[in-house]
């Protein structure tokens, strides 16, 4: 049985609490970075957008240099765990209509993130494998 563990990206885009907004700013340029994930000694605490930015940075006036993150970061909508079924992971995802989460231990540490688009790609192989295997003899 598959898990969030072998299908979650590892190691996603994180700043610690006490970085700029600034920093955010700079990491959320790259077009494959859609969130970063605010952390406080390893443990989660926060996720920040762009709209983040635009809404509690820009639209507010503040200084991105010295706005700490952990004062802007959005606590996250849900957290899972890397043991979870990757069935089962995929139907939370599609209940809570989310296209990412962050995968956190038992400790709260953020250890990846599990995106709907790679675990989507990750059962259909998955489904392929399954049809790959030769069927067994007809007993006798």
């Amino acid at each position: 049985m598959s898990v969030v563990r072998d299908a979650m990206v590892s190691h996603p885009g994180q700043l610690p609490a006490d970085a700029s907004a600034r920093a955010a700013g700079e990491l959320l340029q790259r077009p494959e970075v859609r969130a970063v994930f605010v952390t406080d000694e390893e443990r989660l605490i926060g996720v920040v957008t762009r709209k983040t930015l635009v809404r509690e940075v820009v639209a507010r006036g503040l200084d991105p240099e010295t706005t700490p993150l952990g004062g802007i970061a959005e606590p996250p909508h849900h957290t899972i765990g890397p043991e979870v079924a990757l069935e089962d992971a995929f139907r939370f995802l599609e209940v809570e209509d989310a296209e990412r989460v962050p995968v956190v231990d038992e400790h709260h540490r953020l250890i990846g993130v599990l995106s709907r688009s790679v675990l989507q790609r990750r059962l259909a192989e998955d489904e392929e494998d399954e049809d790959d295997e030769e069927p067994l003899p007809p007993a006798a």
